[in-house]
C-alpha cells in the first residue's frame, strides 16, 4: 500500500510540474519576434477585392523571399494587408487552391471570417486578430509562431496571452495542421465544390462561402474563443 501511495504521490507531483512548465512556456516564455513587414501590418487589408486572385506564374518573388508573418502582440488591431501580395510562386502539385476571403455559413462557426493566402508551399491564414503563417520564408521556421489573443491577463504594464504553433502539410488536396509542427492533426481545410471546409479538433465542421470584400464589422478583429485555435 505504501508503495502504491508513493507512486501516486510521485505521479501527481510530476503531473503538476509538467502542467506548470507547460503554463510557463505558453504564457511567460519569450514572445516570438514580429518579423512581418511593418508596411504590411500598418496597411489596410479591408479595401481589397479578394475575388481578384494574384497570378502565380513565377514572375515575382518566391515564398522563401518574403519575411514570416506572425501576430503582433496578442492580436492585430485592424485587418492587415496580405502577407504574400508580392509572391507569384506556383502551387505544388499536392496543394489545392484555397485562396480567398471566406465566411462560415453552416456548421460549427457560422459568421467566422478568414483570409487564406498561398504561394508555393506557403500558406497564411489571417482571422480574428491572428496571423498563422506556415511554410518557407526568409526569417523564421516552417511552422507558424503566433500568439492567441483570446485569453489575456496583465501584470504591471505587460499583457500576456498564450502561444500557438502548427505546421501546415498538404495531403491529397487536404491541408492538415499539426499542433507544434510534430503533434496530431488538429485542423483540416479542403475544398468541396465551391465551399471551403474547415474541420476542427472539437469535431465541428464549418462550411465557408467566398467573399469579395471584408465585412465592415470585421475591420476591427473580433477575438475568438480559445477553442478556435488555428
Amino acid at each position: 500500500m505504501k508503495r502504491i501511495l508513493r507512486f501516486l504521490t510521485g505521479s501527481v507531483v510530476v503531473l503538476v510540474l509538467l502542467i506548470g512548465a507547460a503554463f510557463w512556456i505558453m504564457f511567460f516564455s519569450e514572445r516570438p519576434p514580429v518579423m512581418t513587414d511593418p508596411v504590411t501590418l500598418a496597411g489596410d487589408g479591408s479595401q481589397i477585392n479578394y475575388c481578384e486572385m494574384p497570378v502565380l506564374d513565377g514572375s515575382g518573388k518566391m515564398a522563401i523571399d518574403i519575411p514570416k508573418g506572425n501576430t503582433p502582440g496578442c492580436a492585430y488591431d485592424h485587418f492587415p494587408l496580405p502577407i504574400l501580395a508580392d509572391c507569384t510562386e506556383p502551387l505544388p502539385e499536392v496543394a489545392d487552391d484555397i485562396r480567398g476571403l471566406w465566411i462560415g455559413v453552416e456548421g460549427g462557426h457560422v459568421g467566422h471570417v478568414e483570409r487564406v493566402e498561398q504561394c508555393g508551399s506557403r500558406v497564411v491564414v489571417t482571422a480574428s486578430g491572428i496571423i498563422h503563417d506556415g511554410g518557407p520564408n526568409s526569417t523564421g521556421g516552417l511552422t507558424s509562431n503566433d500568439t492567441e489573443g483570446t485569453v489575456r491577463f496583465t501584470i504591471g504594464e505587460r499583457e500576456y496571452c498564450p502561444r500557438s504553433s502548427a505546421s501546415m502539410i498538404w495531403n491529397d488536396g487536404v491541408l492538415d495542421f499539426h499542433v507544434f509542427g510534430w503533434g496530431p492533426v488538429v485542423v483540416r481545410r479542403f475544398m468541396e465544390g465551391e465551399q471551403l471546409i474547415w474541420e476542427y479538433a472539437d469535431g465541428s465542421t464549418t462550411r465557408m462561402d467566398r467573399l469579395c470584400e471584408l465585412p465592415e464589422e470585421e475591420r476591427i478583429p473580433k477575438l475568438r474563443s480559445p477553442r478556435y485555435a488555428f
